[in-house]
């Protein structure tokens, strides 16, 4: 028995005996058992998941460029030449982007990502 009386601190608590490191340690293991489920580091699936992204954002730039283009072409500021240049740019890029999410196995409903409350990333 200890006759010590002054009042135990927090770090008293702490360090006083295995019982708090045991809570702590079952919580991390719980904690690392549920990042494994989660986190999934297959070569394969992270090899997939970074075409899908660099594949979102490369079709994203398309339709931008798409959409500026046909803007330019209704009001007339691209000579015939220009025009038939972009058009051919962009059905070259279009059966790139497929091909890409062939070798991928990625769809193109697979590309737009949703955004939550902002609804999709690329409209159609």
């Amino acid at each position: 028995m200890s006759t010590d009386r002054r009042p135990r601190t927090t770090a008293d608590k702490i360090l006083a005996g295995p019982t708090a490191l045991d809570a702590i340690s079952g919580d991390l293991r719980r904690l690392g058992n549920r990042l494994d489920r989660r986190v999934d580091a297959d070569p394969d699936n992270v090899e997939r998941g970074l075409a899908q992204l660099v594949l979102t954002l490369v079709e994203l730039l398309r339709q931008l460029v798409e959409r500026q283009a046909l803007r330019r072409i209704d009001v007339g500021n691209l000579e015939p030449s220009e025009e038939e240049r972009i058009g051919l740019t962009l059905m070259l890029l279009d059966d790139r982007m497929s091909r890409l999410r062939e070798r991928f196995g990625l769809s193109p409903e697979d590309l737009n990502l949703d955004l939550g409350p902002l609804g999709p990333l690329l409209p159609r």
